[in-house]
């Protein structure tokens, strides 16, 4: 069982909060047995109002214990203007315990706030990519869906959390298990990480296998986490040799072959839009050592990293 808090910030976005909070309670349902443990939090305690006025009991940050897995801050209206040291350095505690954070629409500027999102890719609501701007800072903003890096996990808001509860899920208890909870939400089409950015993966690579597509949702949205082979196939719902059996087939690689591409082509995109160290955007990637990483760049473009960073900082 996976304890998930979240922060109700006064204001938050209602579909935003229902969307990321529905999925968990349908695991519970199909599940033997209890699969999330969901916590409602709020500032003061009490009922937390959303944008249209409904509001949820919740508790006081304050007074419950840091023993969750993963606390989600979900916000709405104007984060930008939350100033609270105190919720600031409680979300930081929660980090130096080894909780994972994760934004819900504006989440992200308040974790940004509190110093959180350093060193991190993320994503927000379009509606708040100025407050980054007012921010100021090299922050790793990305145009997306939902990102999950490492320890955290953001969304856009609006409908975004049903398809992030989908990866989270998916992880845990297989793609078969999320999606019967995406029909029971008669959700018919998983949007990837990267919409509405870029393309679908069927536009991308065309009709696909099941298996094949649910595997690939699943490397997109473990990029610095990278699964197994074995961890891959369990997820999809096949064997390992089946499923290397359809990657061949539809794809002409191998499935360790392709999700070693999907890294290197997320890494050469933070060579050329950040400053980050090559370093940090080998970790960021799923390389735990920088000359792994270098040498599969290497043979993925023909180039080491680092040629492509000179390139970029003459330019």
């Amino acid at each position: 069982m996976r304890r998930i808090a979240f922060l109700l910030i006064d204001g938050h976005a209602l579909l935003s909060t229902a969307s990321a909070l529905e999925p968990l309670r349908a695991a519970n349902l199909f599940s033997d047995g209890q699969a999330f443990e969901v916590t409602l939090l709020s500032r003061n305690g009490g009922a937390a109002l959303s944008s249209v006025g409904a509001s949820f009991p919740t508790r006081p940050y304050r007074e419950v214990a840091l023993d969750f897995d993963l606390i989600f801050v979900a916000a709405g209206g104007d984060p930008a203007r939350v100033s609270d040291p105190a919720l600031f350095a409680w979300l930081r505690q929660a980090d130096r315990q080894g909780i994972a954070l994760g934004g819900i629409s504006g989440g992200a500027v308040i974790l940004a706030k509190a110093g959180l999102l350093d060193q991190r890719r993320f994503t927000v609501h379009w509606h708040h990519y100025e407050d980054f701007e007012a921010l100021g800072g090299a922050w790793l903003l990305e145009r997306r869906l939902f990102v999950i890096d490492r320890d955290r996990y953001t969304c856009a808001g609006g409908a975004a959390p049903l398809d992030m509860m989908h990866a989270i899920i998916a992880r845990t208890h297989g793609t078969a298990f999320a999606q019967r909870i995406s029909d029971w939400f008669i959700q018919t089409e998983i949007r990837s990480p990267e919409a509405p950015q870029t393309a679908s993966i069927a536009a991308r690579y065309g009709a696909l296998p099941g298996p094949v597509t649910a595997a690939l949702e699943l490397m997109e949205s473990h990029i610095a986490d990278p699964l197994s082979h074995d961890q891959l196939a369990a997820l999809a719902g096949l064997s390992a040799r089946q499923l290397q059996r359809q990657f061949n087939a539809s794809l002409g690689r191998s499935v360790m072959a392709e999700y070693r591409r999907i890294r290197l082509e997320t890494a050469r995109d933070l060579i050329v839009s950040t400053r980050l160290p090559l370093s940090e955007i080998a970790l960021m990637t799923g390389f735990a050592r920088q000359a792994n990483f270098t040498e599969a760049f290497r043979a993925q473009f023909g180039a080491p990293p680092s040629s492509l960073r000179a390139r970029k900082e003459a330019d």
